[in-house]
């Protein structure tokens, strides 16, 4: 998928707030190309809008929280992922309270209300970052860093020192399928020793058997178990695909990550910003030519894009893609050939994770 999208209809739901213990109800709505994703919180007069961008998170413990002024929202890593999973580029998020409900633990539900809403493209261009030059961060054993791929994954190394969960490794190699089949449902885990002192401090309040998987000393808690024998880095996975959406635009890289949580994964995507080091691949139009020449073989459209490349695009501070070459180019099986719309027309010829 290159162009952006939004969601078809809004929907509306409502869930328990984990630390807060109240009832929330969210609306998604749809937004125009460009706008993101952005927070709103309704039940304040006036409504404070808050943009899901990693420069506005104002705290990582135990959730991720983003704010303006005085109003936040927290916990919104679940739903982000899921809007990033299900390929929602910009969407109104309307809350009316300060935390994201927690559902079932995962992102599962989101992902049917997203399914439910539907979802809508637009003909502007996604916009992706690309690694190019390894970024890390580490805290004593903890450690996370993204190196150059030619994908988007995430490789998670989890570690605890509790008998009853043993250490668990997972990749995810980035697809709307791969995602919303194999992770979305991974719900967040915690130890009852620590649920039972978050409850004590007034955190945790909404928290049950049935919105989180409790781990004691001898084992899971929950009666109905695990819904994967590796859930929890599973869900770790899944939280860092909605800590590291906040980069702003779609990463292709690969995320290696040992013990990291929220705070760490907030730090390497500042890292990520600060050290200036994604700038997605400027082909030239020759170079473009010559591939799309060769991806468009198999599709009998050589000679006809040959012509267009050459009298179609034009690359300077305005960017003309013609309809007839854009159509041409959407039925050709590319593999997801990438276009960014900056200061001039940036094609990434990287293949396409989201197709």
């Amino acid at each position: 998928m290159i162009f952006q999208q939004t969601l078809g209809n809004k929907v509306t739901f409502s869930g328990i707030g984990l630390h807060t213990g109240k009832t929330i109800t969210i609306t998604l709505r749809p937004a125009e190309p460009g706008t993101g994703v952005v927070f709103h919180r309704v039940d304040l007069t006036p409504a404070v809008s808050i943009e899901a961008h990693a420069e506005n998170v104002v705290n990582t413990r135990l959730s991720t929280t983003i704010g303006r002024g005085e109003a936040s929202v927290s916990t919104i890593e679940h739903l982000m992922a899921a809007l990033y999973g299900c390929g929602i580029d910009n969407a109104h998020v309307d809350i009316n309270g300060p935390e994201v409900p927690i559902m079932d633990g995962s992102a599962a539900p989101f992902v049917s209300a997203i399914v439910k809403a539907g979802v809508k493209e637009s003909r502007k261009a996604r916009k992706y970052l690309v690694i190019k030059k390894p970024v890390s961060v580490t805290e004593g054993d903890k450690k996370a860093s993204i190196i150059p791929s030619r994908h988007y994954k995430i490789s998670f190394d989890m570690q605890f020192a509790h008998p009853a969960v043993k250490s668990q490794v997972r990749s995810l190699e980035f697809s709307q399928t791969s995602f919303t089949d194999e992770y979305a449902a991974a719900r967040t885990f915690g130890f009852l020793a620590e649920v039972e002192m978050m409850k004590s401090h007034g955190l945790a309040l909404g928290g049950s058997l049935e919105n989180a998987v409790v781990i004691g000393d001898n084992g899971v808690l929950n009666p109905e178990g695990l819904r994967f024998q590796d859930e929890f880095v599973r869900h770790k996975i899944l939280d860092s695909v909605g800590d590291f959406s906040l980069a702003g635009h779609r990463l292709i890289g690969h995320v290696k990550a040992t013990k990291s949580g929220h705070d760490l994964n907030h730090k390497l995507v500042m890292e990520i910003q600060a050290s200036r080091l994604l700038h997605p691949d400027r082909v030239h139009p020759a170079g473009l030519q010559r591939s799309l020449q060769h991806r468009a073989a198999g599709a009998g459209l050589a000679g006809g894009l040959k012509r267009q490349v050459k009298t179609k695009i034009k690359i300077k501070t305005e960017v003309v893609v013609k309809t007839e070459v854009e159509q041409k180019l959407r039925a050709a099986p590319f593999g997801g050939l990438l276009f960014s719309f900056q200061r001039d027309l940036e094609l990434l010829e990287f293949p396409s994770p989201f197709v």
